[in-house]
């Protein structure tokens, strides 16, 4: 195991066991700064939110300038009966990969004049947000390329394999309210139990019907009404949902029969359902060109028959905010192969730790394609 290698192991696993939640990454920004101080990058954080850039290279040569983007924000979630910040969405090795990327492009003294790159450690992805505060912050306003990378599940893609674009597609999550009027328990007729128009809200969206050529989903992930008294019937209520679509078209369709629900539903029980967006995230917007330099860069590191096919997943990832702010931006997104069990977002993800050293040749060779070096 060479230097590089064990650094980057040893950077994820110190990551590993610092997480942190999303806008409140504030360790994770000041590590990821002194590395980039380090390293000799000209560095950038911002006042008002979480999140660093570094610049390496020759920024006024007029090259290309290609920007490689990582995620920093952990989930919230129950590990082992306790609910703590946990890297069980890969991010945590998104970030060690590319500090890898920067300290093997250190390495090799004499490509300072002959790259640009910026180093985007991104907040906030869970949220959906990040990004685009990024864009806000105009991270990448002068960007030509940009490249981002994300593990993926066993199901997905084998270890050693990896595939050039991530289509991802659109999510949006909704926070809700049921207001309405408690009564007695022995008194039903009085109120609308808000338990039993939630049931009819999951009941109605499963009937939803759009394109079935495209995947597509909509489901309640969160309610909750009464409370310890027992014979009260609640009148009120909150609730979560989470919606998905492949494409940003069918996306707009099935949001606006999810929300004529709740218009149906509020005008038959007389009674206020509020909905409001709590988190979006655009589907994938593809890019030819940087799909062919990512596809170079994975035969050029684990051969042609690694290669693995586009790959459409329902997950979502805010990277894609960043090409709908600027269209003109060549991005994609890595997926690599990593053995990683039981899923993405489970409390005990694991993955083959090897992949860190994939993941860190691919992203160093494709910036490296770039500039034809």
């Amino acid at each position: 195991m060479n230097n590089i290698e064990q650094r980057v192991r040893d950077t994820f696993h110190h990551l590993h066991n610092n997480a942190e939640i999303s806008w409140k990454e504030h360790e994770t920004t000041s590590y990821i700064e002194n590395i980039l101080k380090e390293s000799g990058c000209d560095v950038r954080t911002f006042d008002d939110c979480t999140g660093v850039i570094g610049d390496f290279g020759n920024f006024h040569a007029g090259l290309p300038v290609v920007a490689v983007r990582a995620d920093i924000d952990a989930l919230w979630q129950e590990v082992n009966g306790e609910f703590q910040a946990n890297h069980s969405c890969g991010h945590d090795a998104h970030m060690s990969m590319v500090l890898g990327l920067l300290w093997r492009l250190e390495q090799e003294t004499e490509l300072a004049e002959k790259i640009a790159v910026r180093f985007i450690f991104q907040p906030a992805e869970e949220k959906g947000a990040g990004a685009l505060k990024m864009v806000e912050k105009n991270v990448v306003d002068d960007v030509d390329y940009l490249f981002g990378v994300h593990l993926r599940p066993a199901q997905e893609a084998e270890m050693g394999h990896a595939t050039p674009v991530i289509v991802h597609g659109a999510t949006r999550m909704y926070s809700g309210l049921i207001r309405g009027e408690d009564a007695h328990g022995a008194r039903p007729h009085l109120n609308h139990n808000a338990i039993e128009i939630g049931a009819q809200i999951v009941n109605m969206m499963k009937q939803i019907h759009i394109d079935p050529l495209v995947p597509h989903s909509a489901k309640m992930t969160g309610f909750q009404a009464g409370g310890e008294s027992m014979n009260i019937i609640p009148g009120n209520a909150h609730f979560s949902l989470d919606i998905r679509a492949q494409t940003n078209e069918e996306m707009d369709r099935l949001d606006g029969k999810v929300n004529r629900i709740m218009d149906t539903l509020q005008d038959l029980y007389g009674v206020d359902i509020e909905l409001n967006l709590s988190g979006e995230i655009a589907a994938a917007k593809l890019n030819e060109d940087a799909i062919d330099v990512m596809q170079g860069a994975i035969v050029d590191t684990l051969g042609e028959d690694e290669l693995d096919e586009p790959l459409i997943t329902p997950g979502g990832d805010d990277f894609h905010y960043y090409t709908i702010k600027k269209p003109s931006l060549k991005a994609t997104m890595l997926g690599l192969g990593c053995d990683l069990r039981p899923g993405l977002h489970h409390p005990d993800m694991t993955f083959h730790e090897d992949a860190l050293q994939n993941g860190t040749d691919i992203l160093y060779k494709a910036v490296k394609n770039v500039y034809s070096l």
